[in-house]
């Protein structure tokens, strides 16, 4: 029993670390062991994670003295680098595909490496949301940056178990194959509603907002996978990136009702 829950959490450790290694730029010692699968399943916690870490980077940026509009900016490219711009690129080429009149064709084009026109505009949209709502967001800046992080992938989870997916193979075509129900859902969702109840646990004042945040990043979460889905008719790698970058520009501008000023 012991050996069976020890090596249980050798794997867990293992496919946490590849999701590290996958989702992000982080850099990992070689002799540590990963495995990559499974990997959807962590995305929500990575979020949290990396919202954590941008928090106590803004922290640093305030002590040295940036007024708030340039730590957001920064903020947002310190976020970009992190990921290695890999949903970012996905959302692009989601833009791309779906500024094409001709359903049959978007696949081809969002396959394409070229960037279109559509999808730069919807990379500027994306950024610039983030950076205009972090500019207007003054208290908890923090939370809203794990809070944004976490929904905004629990969200590409949901796209990956519920919706089909449109290609035999490709990048994303893996973590719906190992996807497992109700487990990786969950998982997620717990270290999310957790994070709203610590915040309430520490500020009882704070109960409606912790409640609300959860409420409107959830909701978001889903019906930004949904959107994808209707018009695309399922999803790909490309839309799993796209769900998770407009759920945070989004995410983030409605947080700016609560905590800004």
């Amino acid at each position: 029993m012991v050996k069976k829950m020890v090596q249980h959490l050798e794997y867990e450790l293992k496919t946490f670390l590849g999701a590290i290694t996958f989702y992000t730029i982080i850099p990992l010692p070689s002799q540590w062991p990963q495995l990559f699968q499974q990997l959807a399943r962590w995305s929500p916690l990575l979020g949290i994670i990396l919202g954590g870490g941008l928090g106590l980077t803004d922290i640093g940026f305030c002590f040295l003295g940036f007024p708030i509009a340039i730590r957001s900016a920064l903020i947002v490219a310190v976020w970009l680098v992190l990921t290695g711009g890999l949903h970012l690129d996905g959302a692009i080429d989601t833009a791309d595909g779906l500024g094409v009149t001709d359903s049959a064709r978007r696949l081809q084009v969002m396959q394409d490496s070229v960037t279109g026109a559509f999808g730069v505009m919807a990379a500027v949209v994306i950024l610039g949301l983030k950076t205009i709502a972090l500019s207007e967001i003054t208290n908890y800046r923090w939370f809203a940056l794990m809070i944004a992080a976490g929904w905004g992938r629990w969200g590409h989870v949901v796209a990956i178990i519920f919706y089909p997916y449109l290609k035999p193979t490709g990048k994303g075509a893996f973590h719906k194959q190992s996807i497992q129900l109700p487990h990786d859902v969950f998982l997620g969702l717990g270290g999310l509603l957790t994070l709203s109840g610590l915040l309430i646990l520490f500020n009882i004042h704070c109960l409606w907002l912790g409640v609300g945040v959860a409420v409107v990043g959830s909701t978001i979460a889903i019906i930004t996978g949904f959107w994808f889905y209707k018009r695309l008719g399922g999803h790909t790698g490309d839309t799993y990136g796209a769900v998770i970058e407009w759920s945070e520009a989004l995410i983030l501008s409605i947080l700016t009702c609560w905590f800004a000023t």
